[in-house]
């Protein structure tokens, strides 16, 4: 159930802690927004009740998956009927690989951001996977370097 609500202050905060350590007590929470727990746990219970938080999830290190080649694909499309993107969207978020995908305005039209364990599992990947697809026209892969943030 999504509702509208106004944040005040103290959601953000309890938003930007929570957004750093989704795993720290509600004490803990509590303490850092300036609250005692029994307001601060109705507080998140509200934001949670109004799809404000969406879910917690623990952050993997790529290294223990085997998956520490991080790549984003730039894809463009060659037909943009309803059918052809639904079919395109499905099939590329039904992959394991598949971290994040965007649909984009304008150029390129998707933004496909994978993890594998090196360069050899990308070009599979990326041969095998994406490359085949009907709807494909182009695609750009760039690397990652080095991750900032995120």
């Amino acid at each position: 159930m999504r509702t509208s609500i106004t944040l005040d202050g103290v959601d953000r905060e309890i938003l930007f802690q929570l957004s750093r350590d989704g795993k720290m007590s509600n004490v803990e929470l509590a303490r850092r927004v300036g609250l005692t727990p029994p307001p601060c746990l109705r507080r998140v219970k509200r934001l949670e009740d109004a799809g404000v938080i969406t879910g917690y999830r623990a952050e993997i290190a790529p290294e223990a998956l085997d998956r520490a080649l991080e790549v984003v694909l730039s894809v463009d499309i060659a037909v943009n009927n309803l059918q052809t993107v639904e079919e395109f969207e499905a099939d590329v978020s039904s992959h394991e690989e598949v971290l994040e995908f965007r649909r984009m305005f304008g150029r390129p039209d998707y933004y496909i951001r994978v993890a594998v364990s090196d360069q050899v599992a990308y070009e599979r990947f990326l041969t095998q996977k994406i490359m085949p697809l009907p709807a494909v026209s182009r695609v750009d892969s760039h690397l990652t370097m080095k991750r900032i943030k995120g």
